[in-house]
C-alpha cells in the first residue's frame, strides 16, 4: 500500500556523463559493503530565508563547494535521516515508513534552527533520485540501497544565529547484508563515563555532533572486544537510553517487551516504532518506561530478563549476548540469538523485501 503526496517543486534533472557502465555496477552491487559506493546521481534542493525551497535538481554526484565560512563547519548547523530502498521480487522498488523519517527531519531542523523541509518535497526527492538511479538497487537477499537525506547551513556568516542560507541533498549508497555469514548475537560496552546527549540537548535531533560525541566511547567499546556502546542517562547515570545509533530492548520471561521510554535525549527511532507495533500485534506487552541497569543485570541473574536486542535502519534488529561494563559481565558470549528478537526480525525484514503483507500501510513504492 502506498500514499500518493505531489511535490510543491518541479525538479530538474540532469543525467551524469561518467555513469558508470553496467558491468562496473553490477561489480560492485556484487560485493558493496556499507557506505562505500555511490550512486551516479544526488539531489539537491536550496533555501534562503527570501525564497524558501528553490532550485530542486537531480544532478551527478559530485563534491559540494563550501565558503571556508560556511555555517556548517563553525557551529555545526545540520542534520540526517536514513532509510533503505528494497527491491521485490518483481523488480519493483519499495521504502519502508518514508513519512516517518520526513518527519522525523522536520523535528530535527526545528532543533538544530533549520528550515523544515516539506514532507511531500523529502519524499518527491526520493522518488526523483530512483527515477533515474533504481538500477543502483540491488536484488541479492537482504541487500538494499541506503539513502541519505541531510541538510545543511550553507551561508558564509560567521555571526552565531541561525543561518539564512541553507542547502538539502540526498545521496544514495549500496548496501551489502549487514551480517555477513548470518545475524549474530553482539557484545556491548556500558560507558560510565560519558553521556550521549543532555537533558534539553539534540539527543532526539538526528544531527551529526550527537554521533560524533559517541566516537570516543565507542573506540573504549572496541578496546573492551564489544561491537557497540551503550548509554546511560545524562541525570542519575542509572537508567538506559540509547546504543551510539540504535534503539535497545529487553525481552522479560512473561513475554513482556521493555524499552526505554522516550526522555528527549533518546532518539525516535523509525525501526524502534515498527518494532513496537507488530510485538503489540503478537499480543505483547510493550512497555515504554525508566529501566536501570541494574534491573538488566538482576533480570538476567534472576531469569527473568531472558533477551536483549537492539534495533535500527541499518541492522534492523540485532541480538545482544553480553552487557560488559567496568567489573562486572552479564550474559554468554556463546549464547543464541533470542526466539523473539530473531521472529520480530524476519517479521519485518519480510514486510520490507514484500514478502509478507503490509497491513500497516508500511511501504511505499518509488519506482
Amino acid at each position: 500500500m502506498s500514499n500518493t503526496v505531489s511535490s510543491p517543486l518541479s525538479f530538474n534533472t540532469m543525467r551524469s556523463s561518467t555513469a558508470r557502465a553496467v558491468a562496473e555496477r553490477d561489480a560492485i552491487l556484487a560485493d558493496p559493503g556499507f557506505g562505500k559506493y555511490f550512486t551516479d546521481h544526488m539531489v539537491s534542493i536550496d533555501w534562503t530565508k527570501e525564497k524558501g525551497w528553490h532550485d530542486a535538481e537531480v544532478r551527478p554526484y559530485g563534491p559540494l563547494q563550501l565558503d571556508p565560512a560556511a555555517s556548517v563547519l563553525h557551529y555545526a548547523q545540520e542534520i540526517f535521516e536514513g532509510l533503505k530502498v528494497y527491491r521485490h521480487a518483481d523488480g519493483s522498488v519499495w521504502t519502508f515508513r518514508p513519512q516517518a523519517n520526513a518527519e522525523r527531519m522536520q523535528r530535527s531542523a526545528r532543533r538544530l534552527a533549520l528550515p523544515e523541509l516539506p514532507a511531500e518535497l523529502f519524499i518527491e526527492s526520493l522518488k526523483q533520485l530512483l527515477a533515474v538511479d533504481a538500477p543502483w538497487v540491488p536484488s541479492a537477499p537482504e541487500t538494499s540501497l541506503y539513502l541519505r537525506p541531510f541538510m545543511i547551513a550553507n551561508e558564509s556568516f560567521l555571526g552565531v544565529r541561525a543561518a539564512h542560507r541553507a542547502a538539502y541533498y540526498v545521496i544514495a549508497s549500496p548496501a551489502g547484508s549487514y551480517f555477513a555469514g548470518g545475524v549474530k548475537p553482539v557484545s556491548i560496552w556500558l560507558s560510565t563515563d560519558y553521556a550521549r546527549a543532555a537533558k534539553g540537548g539534540t539527543g532526539a535531533a538526528k544531527c551529526g555532533g550527537n554521533y560524533a560525541a559517541s566516537l570516543l566511547p565507542q573506540q573504549e567499546a572496541h578496546e573492551n572486544g564489544c561491537a557497540q556502546v551503550l548509554f546511560l542517562d545524562p541525570l542519575e547515570g542509572k537508567y538506559l537510553e540509547e546504543l551510539g545509533g540504535m534503539n535497545v530492548f529487553l525481552v522479560l520471561k512473561d513475554g513482556t517487551v521493555v524499552t526505554p521510554e522516550l526522555s528527549g535525549s533518546i532518539l525516535e527511532g523509525v525501526t524502534r516504532a515498527s518494532i513496537i507495533q507488530l510485538a503489540r500485534d503478537r499480543g505483547h506487552d510493550v512497555q515504554e518506561r525508566k529501566v536501570s541497569v541494574q534491573e538488566w543485570r538482576d533480570g538476567f541473574a534472576s531469569g527473568q530478563v531472558v533477551e536483549a536486542f537492539a534495533c535500527g535502519t541499518a541492522a534492523v534488529v540485532t541480538p545482544i549476548s553480553v552487557l560488559k561494563g567496568a567489573g562486572f559481565t552479564v550474559g554468554d558470549d556463546n549464547a543464541p540469538a533470542g526466539k523473539l528478537t530473531m521472529a520480530l526480525r524476519e517479521e519485518l525484514t519480510n514486510i520490507q523485501y514484500g514478502r509478507s503483507p503490509d497491513h500497516h500501510g508500511w511501504m511505499m513504492r518509488l519506482a
